[in-house]
């Protein structure tokens, strides 16, 4: 799973480089230039990815161990 992670943090620091769009002239919508709808696109994609990534691979240690602290009457 983390090797996964980290291959999809790289797939987006590439994608961030769009040197593709910076002499198109397309309008998207009649009005957005295409490269900022590409990086509205791409922001929504990567935040997107880090929710999922804090979903599903968070360690559950840490919180575990938070849990069990506070149950107890511990300061952090």
């Amino acid at each position: 799973m983390k090797i996964l992670i980290w291959l999809l943090v790289a797939a987006l620091l590439i994608a961030h480089q769009d040197w593709w769009y910076w002499n198109d002239d397309t309008l998207m919508f009649g009005f957005l230039p295409i490269g900022l709808f590409y990086h509205a696109c791409l922001s929504l994609a990567a935040g997107a990815f880090w929710f999922l990534v804090c979903i599903f691979a968070w360690p559950k240690d840490l919180e575990e161990d938070f849990e069990s602290k506070t149950a107890t009457g511990e300061k952090q």
